[in-house]
């Protein structure tokens, strides 16, 4: 019987492709789900793939006996309980680079549109307005880029925004190379006192959540423009609306919302609704086709290596161990405990039988360890049993050519 796959939200053919050509049986859906429809789906599912829509609960893991891997087919995993997940010993992996230029391109063109007043132009035109005026449009040209969060994303539109002849400042509680002439600020005021334009690009930590509100929005110079493509939870959008409303803010740009619908044709609703000068985008930033296929040959590629070849690399909650192709004989993958002495009960243990080991790949993350061992000859099954009953196990998998 082949191994189940569900994928949700539209994830991108190629990824059922690629898993289907490995044997997996994939199911895909076009929208998210809830917790009590997950709760339902997911028993026989040995593999999840999500984007950011669908949440991932301690319920929803403590009802799903078979899953062994989800995929993020997006860059954020804040959707998904991560320590508890690892605790399942399920592993999480995701697409942090995938869809890196396809966000940066739309911060691009949302600072050139509002610095020129475009949204509100084409609306007038829609109306059959001639309005051929230049009152409130500038080019980008010279101005200030301030961005938050110089992480992948950050640092592209850095290099973009330069090239255009912008100048760029950035603020990011870690430590960051600035690229090009980018200046380091050394605090988010000073950053906010000086940008034309603020550009949003943090995670989804709970830390960062309503992290940009009234009295940040105070401190921007007056007139400059705002953009959020990173997390809906991070800005307060009421706050947003009072300051475009006064014109303190001369526009904005968001495609990321508190709530967010849960399937195309839902209905959308913000306090940013009808405003002029908005841009609001239905979380499109990674939505390219050259990213969403990216993004989903990358991520089926990361669960199929992990459910054919005990490969943990870039899981973003296990120990990452990336053993080479699997050769002859028997692989046994083994994720336990991280304490002292369970190496040498698994050596002690393959040497008893006269095992012959011809490569061990091994990590640790936290509490836990992760040991791939490759084998000549085939392991007896009262080996793995006996390895299996250890009190330091969690879970035992075995692979062989």
């Amino acid at each position: 019987m082949s191994e189940k796959v569900l994928l949700l939200e539209n994830i991108h053919p190629v990824a059922v492709e690629n898993l289907e050509a490995a044997g997996f049986d994939v199911e895909l859906r076009s929208a998210s789900m809830s917790e009590d429809e997950l709760v339902a789906a997911l028993p026989g599912v040995t593999m999840l793939g999500i984007r950011s829509n669908t949440h991932i609960t301690p319920r929803v893991l403590d009802n799903a006996p078979d899953l062994r891997a989800i995929g993020c087919f997006c860059i954020g995993t804040n959707q998904v309980d991560l320590s508890y997940a690892a605790q399942k010993g399920i592993a999480v992996f995701n697409a942090p680079f995938s869809n890196t230029r396809s966000v940066v391109e739309l911060v691009i063109a949302e600072i050139i549109s509002l610095a020129r007043r475009l949204p509100e132009k084409t609306q007038k035109m829609h109306a059959g307005i001639w309005d051929k005026s230049a009152k409130g449009s500038h080019e980008v040209r010279g101005r200030t880029l301030g961005i938050i969060g110089y992480g992948n994303i950050g640092t592209q539109l850095s290099n973009l925004a330069e090239a255009m002849g912008m100048y760029v400042i950035f603020y990011d509680i870690a430590d960051r190379l600035a690229h090009g002439n980018a200046r380091r600020m050394p605090t988010l005021d000073a950053l906010l006192a000086e940008a034309d334009v603020v550009s949003l690009h943090v995670d989804g930590r709970p830390g960062n959540a309503g992290i940009f509100g009234e009295e940040q929005f105070k401190k921007m110079k007056p007139r400059s423009l705002f953009i959020n493509a990173a997390r809906g939870m991070v800005v307060d959008t009421e706050a947003l609306r009072e300051h475009i409303l006064s014109g303190h803010i001369a526009g904005a740009a968001l495609d990321v919302f508190p709530i967010e619908p849960k399937a195309q044709g839902d209905e959308f609703e913000s306090p940013l609704r009808g405003l002029d000068n908005v841009i609001l985008t239905p979380h499109v930033g990674g939505s390219t086709q050259e990213a969403q296929e990216e993004i989903g040959y990358f991520v089926s590629t990361k669960l199929k290596s992990f459910q054919r070849q005990g490969s943990t690399a870039l899981s973003v909650n296990l120990p990452a161990v990336q053993p080479p192709a699997l050769g002859e004989g028997d692989r046994i993958g083994f994720l336990h405990v991280n304490v002292p002495g369970v190496l040498a009960e698994v050596n002690n243990l393959f040497a008893a039988e006269g095992v012959n080991v011809t490569g061990q790949y091994l990590a640790t993350r936290g509490e836990q360890g992760y040991v791939v061992t490759d084998a000549a000859e085939a392991v007896s099954a009262d080996s793995l049993a006996k390895l299996e009953a250890s009190p330091h196990t969690i879970w035992l998998r075995s692979w062989s050519v």
